[in-house]
């Protein structure tokens, strides 16, 4: 039977189940990264099962996302995770050196493998052949302790490329055509595997692009084939004996199917604020803007940067305009300084940033109030900039510049230059002194933990029963960004779990986690839309709920992480089996889950009584065995420490 490249991962890696769509499957783990707004979960998760020393085959720690060190904390986090690395085995990648994505795929990235971590954006290491796939921390810490990952099996969606890329129109413009043709869910429950003759124009950084913003289809994972770019790429890294060729078998099949004609694209642009909410450049074109921001794991190459860098060659940005460069690696910075991209960017007005995902995440580079932000990262949810009410819009690198050099969005096709060409440069500076390799042995390291590290709260066992108010009623494609805010002022407390709950849906209702106060014993329940949780892997989005009471989340359907984060910690996660009973639940209304414990061992079917309107609502859970002994425990920590 012939076999495409992610049914070829997939088999190669299969330790539990069969691969029947929609069936649970566990997946052996090659290697693991963590990056550090997730990663002091991970390593405090391992601490808690008394890991020894990672049993994957390389696991990296990136520090990337909290860069700024504007108090004691995220400087105290990265002393933690630096010790951290040297118990248990862990290769660490220091402040400055990149992030976690490009870098990875620069260093450690190998075709064939699998790979696991503690951000969405992993799905990135598809680029190279790899099955790469994000998760919440905790799963992290498991396959670190070689346990196996598991997931629904997916259908393999396959996205045949023609064509060729016109003039002004790159990597980041395919992307955004699936997006702009399937929307923000169009993923859910699928990998998406790229094929056909368009592949031979793309990069390898340039499939990463691609790879990349699979996350925000709600996509398991985006796989491209090894083929000679890959090993194009991995010479250029003085790593050609890590390549190996993993190519579709002639005539391997797809369970769904959609064609882009390259040469059909042009120039386009995802409006505020969903990566989904994608028009052509053309259509909003005259805006004036405020920031252009170039760089993020989503345009992570050096041609995302050399061509702006040959765009303004000679001439300035618009003094109304912040022009704010990102390098996405030390390595990539280095590489823009030896071929004189640097210096033009600089000439131009650019603002250049330490490498790493900074405004990305909303690390500084916040935009100003109600003025508009062109960016090259792979998200615009609703305050992710840092700035409440922000105007994000997700461009590609050639649409950046040219909107930089006149203040207003342009579409470059309309600028009076020719296309600048780009051809990537065989031999590069590499750099690998920013990685620190761990000993041999770590037993003995102490754990070096700051006063704003505090213990994983301890969770119990599901209850028998589930009685609680709705605290809050949400609605479709809520982020875990909405649940739990990045950015400055938050992200220091992601290694202290009862400072950060106090940010808990602090952008849609301040009030809501001081009315949780009541409840935070008793419990409370979420009411959810379509696609609840949609986003960021970060498991605080989970532990935090968790932390003031909430035993279950109600909702029209889940993104994949998300839901996996709410059983890992022991929140009940059920569908609304009729849609409709979404509109009967008001905020305040006293639901019942009785004899739940019963329930969901018992069917998928669960009955949940409004006491307040004296009505009964059917729903569902979709919950493995395995996810099912997991929630009965309170958790997977629970459970891990119940077999040993």
């Amino acid at each position: 039977m012939a076999h495409n490249v992610a049914q070829k991962l997939i088999s190669a890696h299969l330790v539990e189940g069969e691969m029947k769509i929609g069936e649970e499957i566990g997946l052996k783990i090659d290697q693991t990264l963590a990056q550090d707004a997730t990663g002091t979960m991970v390593m405090l998760e391992c601490e808690a099962m008394n890991l020894p020393h990672t049993k994957a085959e390389v696991s990296v720690q990136y520090v990337d996302h909290n860069l700024l060190q504007t108090d004691f904390k995220n400087a105290d986090d990265h002393i933690f995770l630096r010790s951290a690395c040297q118990k248990f085995g862990v290769w660490f990648s220091k402040p400055g050196n990149g992030v976690s994505h490009p870098v990875h795929m620069e260093r450690f990235g190998i075709p064939g493998k699998t790979l696991l971590g503690s951000d969405s954006h992993t799905c990135a290491g598809g680029s190279l052949g790899m099955l790469a796939m994000g998760a919440g921390g905790i799963e992290v810490a498991m396959a670190m302790s070689g346990k196996a990952f598991h997931i629904k099996m997916p259908k393999i969606w396959g996205v045949r490329l023609t064509g060729k890329l016109p003039d002004w129109v790159s990597a980041k413009d395919i992307i955004l055509e699936l997006l702009r043709r399937h929307d923000v869910k169009g993923g859910l429950g699928k990998i998406i595997e790229y094929y056909g003759p368009g592949l031979k124009q793309l990069s390898a950084m340039d499939r990463h692009v691609i790879a990349n913003m699979g996350a925000e289809l709600g996509a398991t994972a985006s796989v491209f084939p090894s083929d000679k770019i890959t090993l194009e790429f991995l010479k250029q890294q003085d790593r050609a004996e890590d390549w190996a060729e993993l190519l579709a078998d002639k005539n391997a099949k797809y369970d769904e199917y959609t064609e882009i004609d390259l040469s059909q694209l042009e120039p386009l642009i995802a409006l505020p604020s969903s990566p989904g909410n994608v028009v052509p450049v053309r259509e909003v074109a005259g805006k004036e803007i405020y920031q252009v921001m170039i760089g993020s794991s989503a345009n992570p190459g050096m041609r995302d940067f050399a061509v702006p860098a040959m765009m303004v060659d000679g001439k300035q940005i618009s003094d109304k305009v912040s022009f704010d460069i990102n390098p996405t690696s030390r390595q990539i910075l280095e590489n823009l300084i030896e071929h004189k991209y640097l210096e033009k960017l600089v000439r131009a007005g650019g603002r250049i940033h330490q490498a790493g995902c900074n405004g990305c995440i909303g690390m500084g580079q916040a935009p100003a109030t109600h003025k508009i932000s062109l960016r090259t990262v792979p998200r615009n949810f609703p305050g992710r900039s840092g700035t409440k009410d922000d105007l994000v819009y997700l461009c590609g690198p050639e649409t950046a510049a040219a909107s930089a050099l006149m203040g207003v969005i342009t579409d470059p096709r309309t600028l009076n230059m020719a296309y600048p060409k780009f051809k990537e440069p065989k031999k590069i500076k590499i750099n690998t002194l920013m990685l620190v390799e761990p000993p041999q042995n770590g037993s003995k390291v102490q754990l070096e933990k700051g006063p704003n590290i505090k213990p994983l709260p301890q969770f119990g066992e599901l209850k028998s029963n589930i009685s609680g108010p709705v605290l809050l009623k949400v609605g479709d494609n809520i982020s875990t960004d909405t649940i739990l805010p990045a950015g400055a002022e938050v992200l220091p407390y992601r290694s202290n779990i009862p400072a950060i709950s106090e940010f808990v849906f602090s952008q849609l209702d301040k009030t809501y986690p001081e009315r949780t106060k009541p409840y935070q014993k008793s419990g409370s329940i979420i009411i959810g839309g379509e696609n609840y949780g949609q986003g960021s892997s970060r498991e605080h989005a989970a532990i935090a709920p968790r932390y003031l009471g909430v035993e279950a989340v109600i909702a029209k359907n889940f993104a994949r992480i998300h839901i996996q984060n709410l059983v890992d910690f022991g929140i009940v996660p059920l569908y609304f089996k009729n849609p409709k009973d979404y509109d009967d639940i008001q905020q305040e209304d006293i639901l019942e889950l009785s004899h739940i414990r019963e329930a969901v061992q018992n069917s998928n079917e669960i009955t949940v009584f409004n006491k307040t309107r004296n009505k009964s609502y059917v729903c569902e859970h979709h919950m493995s065995p395995r996810q099912i002994d997991v929630l009965l425990a309170g958790g997977l920590i629970n459970t891990v420490k119940g077999k040993n």
